[in-house]
């Protein structure tokens, strides 16, 4: 595997393992590599061993703030994915190709104010969420940040200690204080203690969601991103929706920003 014009090829300097179906890596990172925290790129590997196996492409959203030297990246191995599971089969030192272009719109960029960051997520949706939490300037914005993450079981509520040391965060700070953390675990009944049991559409639509954090959604100075299933994103949009909340458009600002997590 060779870097091209469109693409570079990087190296694994770290790779963690949470659980048999979930990990998390870091690449090698090309100086010129620019990217947005929200948005994502595509990432390539060759299916086979042959010498000519052409690569297989997939998109991943950075975990990593937009200044580390480093991309990181979270994922899962998906039962009977040819790509995810060859990628949970390698480790430090292995190559993978990183295209040189980041794409993606959820990104805080697309808000023109608030008052209140509401981040809603399932699963590995969760990985542009943790890079927008890196960025300096999103603490300095919001007064409030509200990260939700929804899992199945448990043993899925991951980077917990990162986000428990965000006080000690070097451009963070005591800003961290501004943060509400819900995890929400839908199967697993051992689930830790002040989670919530279910789907996050189901507690936008009762108000248990906002009641457990102690924060009111209000389009007048929330502002939300959702990033996860397909099925979880669009159950999402509508009970936002029905809180008076729309998607945020190019020349039509709005209180919504979506993206299926991948």
């Amino acid at each position: 595997m060779d870097a091209g014009d469109k693409y570079s090829v990087e190296r694994i300097t770290w790779f963690k393992r949470w659980t048999d179906k979930l990990f998390s890596f870091r690449l090698t990172r090309q100086p010129s590599f620019r990217f947005v925290p929200g948005q994502f790129v595509r990432l390539g590997l060759p299916l086979t061993t042959a010498p000519d196996s052409s690569l297989a492409w997939r998109p991943y959203s950075m975990v990593s703030a937009a200044y580390d030297e480093h991309l990181e990246f979270y994922s899962i191995a998906v039962p009977d994915g040819e790509f995810t599971s060859r990628l949970a089969r390698l480790g430090v030192g292995d190559r993978v190709a990183v295209d040189r272009q980041a794409w993606g719109h959820l990104t805080t960029d697309r808000f023109q104010d608030g008052r209140d960051l509401w981040l809603l997520a399932t699963g590995t949706g969760l990985a542009p969420f943790l890079s927008i939490l890196n960025d300096p300037a999103v603490w300095q914005q919001y007064q409030h940040i509200a990260l939700v993450h929804s899992v199945r079981d448990g043993a899925e509520l991951t980077y917990r200690d990162w986000l428990a040391a965000l006080p000690g965060h070097p451009l963070v700070g005591e800003l961290a204080g501004r943060l509400r953390y819900q995890p929400v675990v839908t199967r697993d009944g051992a689930a830790p203690p002040g989670t919530l049991s279910r789907r996050i559409p189901a507690l936008l639509a009762d108000g248990s969601l906002e009641a457990a954090l102690g924060l009111e959604i209000d389009p007048g100075h929330s502002r939300l991103m959702v990033c996860g299933n397909p099925a979880m994103v669009e159950d999402t949009r509508l009970a936002l929706e029905a809180k008076d909340c729309r998607l945020s458009k190019r020349g039509q600002p709005g209180q919504v920003a979506l993206e299926n997590s991948f």
